[in-house]
């Protein structure tokens, strides 16, 4: 029995910028914010056994799914709805709604989970 996974079992991971990783070393996923996001800079990859990050021009939720995690990005999802779903409460019970912010939050959770707004 081997210790370390035979080459054709271990699954790679494209980063963008010609940059590939195997999966089962990856150990963190950062989104690259502000204006350090740009040029096709969008998400940090730590890698076991390299000091630093690579940049990669894929977000985490592409880099996710590649890597077989398609759970983990419907756990950030439920978790981003249930923050949402709390402050639109909060603000409701404190007669203070922005419906222009909530808007603009419904929309962004309705991108991540892949749907389109849909306007009636």
């Amino acid at each position: 029995m081997r210790d370390t996974p035979h080459m054709a079992d271990v699954k790679m991971v494209f980063l963008g910028f010609g940059k590939w990783a195997r999966a089962d070393k990856i150990y963190a996923l950062q989104p690259i914010v502000g204006d350090d996001r740009g040029g096709g800079r969008r998400t940090l990859v730590w890698v076991e056994g390299i000091s630093d990050p690579i940049v990669a021009s894929r977000t985490e939720r592409t880099i996710l799914q590649d890597m077989g995690q398609d759970a983990a990005i419907g756990v950030q999802l439920l978790d981003d709805a249930l923050s949402f779903a709390e402050r639109v409460a909060r603000d409701a019970d404190e007669g203070r709604v922005d419906l222009s912010d909530l808007g603009r939050r419904a929309r962004k959770l309705l991108e991540q989970s892949g749907e389109s707004p849909k306007l009636f």
